[in-house]
C-alpha cells in the first residue's frame, strides 16, 4: 500500500483522496505500481490547479462574461467534485467559492454599469430630443437643418433603450425633425412665391428702363429712373439664376442714358462756359458808360452791348446772378438819368413845382411875420408854438426847393 498526504492506494489497486468528508474513491488502478497511480492522480490535481488558476486570471484581466465564466466555474467544479485527483479539493473547491463571488460582484458591478450607462444614453436622448424640438422652431434653416443632422449621428452613436423608451423618444425626435422639415419647405415655397413675384416686377422695370434709354427728355426721365431704382428695391431679389440678368440689364439701360446725357450736358457746360466768357466781356463795356455824361450816347452804347448780350445763349446758373447783376447796375443807372431828364424837361411839373414853393414860402414869411409880433407882444408861450409850426413848413419847404433844382432851377 503506498500514501501520500491527500491519498493513499490499497492492496487492491483502488486510489482513495482525503477530504473534510473523510476518504473519496478516485479511482482503481491497476496497470502499475501505487507510486504510479498517485503520481498520476496528483498531475490531474495539478493540472486543475493550473485551470483554475488560468481562469482566475481571465476573471481578472478580461471582459469575460459572467455567464462564460460560471461555465467555466461549473465545468472544473464538476471534476473537483467528481475526485478524480489526488490533492487538496478542498482548498480548489474555496478558490472556486471565492471566484464565484468574484464573478457574481464583476456581474453586479456590469449591472450596475450597464444600469448607469442606459441613465446615461436615456438622459443623452432626451436632452437631443429637448434640443429637436427647439429647433423645430428655428427659422435659422441653414444652421438648424445642419444641427438637425448632426444630432441624428449622435443618436446613431448611443445605445439602445428598452424598445418602449426608445421608440417614444425616437417618436418625439422624428417628429420634430419632421416638423422642422415641413415649416422649411413652406419657407422656401412662400420665398419661391415672393422671389418669382419679384422676377416679374423686375422684368417690367428693366423693360421701361430699357424703353428710356433713348430718351432725350433729361430731366423727367432721370427723375423716372430714380423712382424705377426706388421700385427695384422694395420688390426684393428675384431668383439668384435671374437675379444678376436682370439687374445687369437695368443698370445697362441706365448707363446708356445717363452716358448720353452726360455727354449732352458736357457739351451744354462747355458752350455755357464760352457764353459767360463772353457775357463777362459785355458787361465790362457796359460798365465802361458809367457815369453817364451824355445820355443819349449813353443808351446808344447800352442798346448796341444788349443787343449783343441777348444773341449770346445761357450761361452757368450759378454765374448768371453775378453777371447779369452787372447789366441791370448799368441799365438802371441809364433808367435814373432817363427820369432826371424827365423832369426836367416836363413844363407841367415844373410848374407844380414852381407852386408849390411859392406857397410853403408865403406861408414861411408869414410865420416868422407871426413869431415877431407874438414876441413883440410878449406872448412868448404862441411864439413857441408858432416855432415848432415853422419847423415843418421850412422842412418842406427845403424839399420842394431840392425838387425844383433838379428841373435847373
Amino acid at each position: 500500500m503506498s500514501s501520500d498526504p491527500w491519498g493513499r492506494v490499497d492492496e487492491t489497486g483502488t486510489v482513495y483522496v482525503r477530504t473534510a468528508d473523510g476518504e473519496q474513491v478516485v479511482g482503481s488502478w491497476q496497470a502499475g505500481s501505487p507510486d504510479e497511480a498517485l503520481a498520476y492522480f496528483e498531475r490531474k490535481y495539478e493540472g486543475l490547479v493550473v485551470e483554475i488558476g488560468l481562469l482566475e486570471k481571465r476573471v481578472r484581466t478580461t471582459d469575460l462574461s459572467a455567464k462564460d465564466a460560471q461555465v467555466a466555474i461549473d465545468h472544473i467544479r464538476a471534476q473537483v467534485d467528481a475526485h478524480h485527483a489526488v490533492g487538496d479539493l478542498d482548498a480548489l473547491r474555496t478558490r472556486l467559492d471565492k471566484l464565484v463571488a468574484t464573478v457574481e460582484a464583476r456581474r453586479e458591478e456590469r449591472k450596475q454599469q450597464r444600469a448607469k450607462q442606459s441613465d446615461e444614453a436615456r438622459k443623452a436622448k432626451e436632452d437631443l430630443v429637448t434640443e429637436a424640438e427647439q429647433l423645430a422652431q428655428s427659422d435659422q434653416w441653414r444652421a438648424a437643418g445642419e444641427r438637425l443632422r448632426a444630432l441624428v449621428d449622435i443618436w446613431k452613436g448611443l445605445p439602445r433603450l428598452d424598445r418602449k423608451s426608445d421608440d417614444e423618444l425616437w417618436h418625439r425626435f422624428s417628429h420634430a425633425r419632421s416638423a422642422f422639415s415641413k415649416r422649411r419647405k413652406a419657407h422656401f415655397a412662400q420665398l419661391d412665391a415672393q422671389r418669382e413675384e419679384a422676377r416679374r416686377v423686375k422684368e417690367r422695370l428693366v423693360a421701361e428702363a430699357e424703353a428710356l434709354s433713348s430718351s432725350t427728355d433729361w430731366g423727367p426721365t432721370a427723375a423716372r429712373y430714380r423712382d424705377l431704382m426706388t421700385e427695384w428695391k422694395s420688390a426684393g431679389r428675384a431668383q439668384r439664376e435671374h437675379e444678376d440678368d436682370l439687374w445687369n440689364r437695368f443698370r445697362g439701360a441706365q448707363d446708356v442714358f445717363f452716358a448720353a446725357r452726360s455727354s449732352v450736358f458736357a457739351e451744354r457746360d462747355a458752350e455755357q462756359t464760352e457764353n459767360l466768357k463772353l457775357k463777362e466781356e459785355l458787361a465790362e463795356e457796359a460798365e465802361k458808360i458809367l457815369p453817364i455824361t451824355d445820355l443819349k450816347a449813353a443808351r446808344a452804347a447800352f442798346r448796341s452791348v444788349n443787343e449783343r448780350w441777348e444773341a449770346i445763349g445761357h450761361v452757368p446758373r450759378d454765374a448768371r446772378p453775378k453777371v447779369e447783376g452787372r447789366m441791370h447796375t448799368v441799365e438802371r443807372a441809364i433808367q435814373e438819368a432817363e427820369e432826371a431828364e424827365w423832369r426836367r424837361s416836363n413844363p407841367e411839373a415844373r410848374a407844380r413845382a414852381e407852386g408849390l414853393t411859392g406857397q410853403l414860402q408865403a406861408a414861411v414869411d408869414k410865420l416868422r411875420a407871426q413869431i415877431e409880433q407874438a414876441r413883440a407882444q410878449g406872448n412868448g408861450s404862441r411864439a413857441d408854438k408858432l416855432e415848432r409850426e415853422l419847423e415843418g413848413r421850412q422842412a418842406l419847404l427845403d424839399q420842394a426847393l431840392k425838387g425844383l433844382q433838379e428841373f435847373g432851377g
